[in-house]
């Protein structure tokens, strides 16, 4: 029970006007189904009886979910003189459709049997212009106004308990759950570009935003950064940013969790607040050196301080994230890069190393479990997309007589967190993993096929197996692995 279909399809077409204007339109569709992988030879272990039965077998699950999304995007690009200026207007769907099969077995299993269902229609239009008013002065704005419609719809089939949690019939029982909102999203930003002196450049701003939605929040974010070119060879950058991050508006809902008391889905916490939009303070300094012609070198270390840290989880059956926020956040890391070409060969070779921390769930508290949700309220815990080292080298080499490109990746990690039995949540690491990949891209530059490029890639040389997250961390439902070895074939024409 492991398929998967995924048709999906792009265009993009542009057209010249004249020597100053430019339309563009952009599409895009994908309708995509899942079939839940299921693990065969489990066992019940909450000891309910579902009209009689007491068992089911775990390799017999007919969970599934689908998922249709869409955008257009028409934009409107225009050149008047030393002003820029481009105006788009756009359209996206998204729906996501998760059917739980027969109840039996869900009920059995997990004291719940659903149908999930969401759906998101969002219409907008964007705007951004710059003004080179001197020769030191490039004065940037834009603007952003999004309206959307996201719905949800459940059907949850659950056993009647006491107070005691213990099931007091073993007929089941049907809940019905669903709802709607209407939310915007309003923005406006306006920057300077400013050539102080030779080799020094300062951007400085403020953007506004606005966010009526589940929550009604606004901020104005000032922004600064600073380039120092000293020499042609030599690179130093560092800024300050504040940042408004409201949370996705299609994954926020507002279940009523009332309907699900004395039923064996009750949570164990009844708090739902919702989720809020991220506020942080944000520091980068970095710098780059041409060492020798063709090696190049550079470190950036930023570091984050967030209020209301926004993260994500899979809570429950449906392959559904919902939003949460830790009330404090710490992001930070440091990343470097080497890179050398020489004739017909490249190489390339990036390591970086981080850390996220965050304390205190403050929204969608009931997904998590009583002891869980005390622990990170004192402490700080990593997040469960914290990998502490990431490492990628690669070699590239384009035959002199064929002009064919061979190239090698190599992409590997510390591992993301995990959570012991009993143990701090997030508290452990997963095994470090590797991943080889190689590509091959050969041009005909001649005869009737001119302008064509034919391509092949393999993912995952090796087949590595190895597991990006276990479903042990904290809003981590269920595990998820890297790509087995894959082969890629694309073709390209150019007229």
């Amino acid at each position: 029970h492991d398929t998967t279909n995924q048709p999906r399809g792009f265009a993009y077409v542009a057209g010249i006007l004249d020597p100053n204007t430019r339309v563009s339109a952009m599409l895009f569709a994908s309708r995509n189904a899942y079939q839940i992988p299921n693990i065969p030879n489990l066992t019940p272990g909450l000891g309910l009886t579902v009209n009689g039965v007491t068992d089911f077998p775990s390799a017999a699950f007919n969970q599934n979910q689908s998922q249709i999304n869409a955008f257009e995007i028409f934009t409107l690009q225009k050149r008047a003189g030393p002003v820029d200026f481009q105006i788009a207007v756009f359209n996206r769907y998204s729906s996501v459709n998760f059917t739980g099969g027969d109840p039996l077995g869900p009920i059995l299993y997990t004291g719940i049997g659903q149908d999930a269902y969401r759906r998101n229609v969002a219409t907008g239009t964007q705007g951004d212009g710059s003004w080179k008013i001197s020769p030191e002065h490039t004065l940037r704005s834009g603007f952003y106004i999004q309206g959307e419609r996201s719905v949800f719809n459940s059907s949850s089939v659950v056993l009647p308990v006491d107070d005691m949690g213990m099931q007091t019939t073993d007929i089941p029982m049907s809940i019905f759950d669903m709802g709607g909102k209407t939310g915007w999203l309003y923005s406006y930003y306006l920057q300077d570009e400013w050539k102080m002196l030779p080799g020094l450049t300062v951007n400085f701003g403020a953007r506004f935003d606005l966010v009526d939605e589940y929550v009604n929040e606004h901020q104005l974010s000032p922004r600064v950064n600073v380039v120092w070119q000293p020499t042609e060879t030599t690179t130093f950058n560092a800024g300050y940013s504040r940042y408004f991050v409201p949370p996705f508006f299609e994954l926020v809902s507002q279940p009523t969790i009332g309907l699900f008391a004395n039923t064996t889905a009750a949570p164990a916490i009844t708090q739902d607040t919702t989720a809020k939009a991220e506020r942080d303070h944000y520091f980068d300094v970095g710098a780059s050196q041409i060492i020798l012609p063709g090696l190049k070198a550079g470190v950036d270390a930023y570091y984050k301080i967030a209020n209301n840290l926004l993260d994500e989880g899979q809570f429950g059956a449906p392959i559904l994230l919902t939003p949460f926020n830790y009330h404090h956040g710490i992001v930070k890391g440091v990343e470097t890069l080497l890179s050398y070409e020489v004739g017909d060969w490249s190489f390339y070779g990036n390591f970086a190393a981080s850390k996220a921390l965050g304390k205190e769930i403050t929204s969608a508290q009931f997904n998590f479990a009583p002891d869980e949700l005390a622990f990170i309220a004192n402490h700080y815990i990593h997040l469960d997309h914290d990998q502490t080292y990431t490492y990628s080298a690669g070699v590239k080499y384009r035959v002199p007589t064929t002009r064919t490109l061979f190239s090698a990746d190599l992409t590997a990690g510390s591992g993301l967190r995990a959570t012991n039995p009993g143990g701090v949540p997030n508290g452990n690491s997963l095994p470090s993993y590797q991943q080889v990949n190689l590509s091959m891209v050969q041009p005909i530059d001649t005869g009737w096929y001119k302008g064509m490029e034919l391509r092949f890639d393999v993912l995952n040389l090796l087949d590595q197996v190895y597991v990006i997250r276990n479903g042990s961390g904290v809003g981590v439902g269920n595990p998820q692995f890297g790509p087995r070895r894959t082969f890629l074939a694309g073709l390209t024409q150019r007229f």
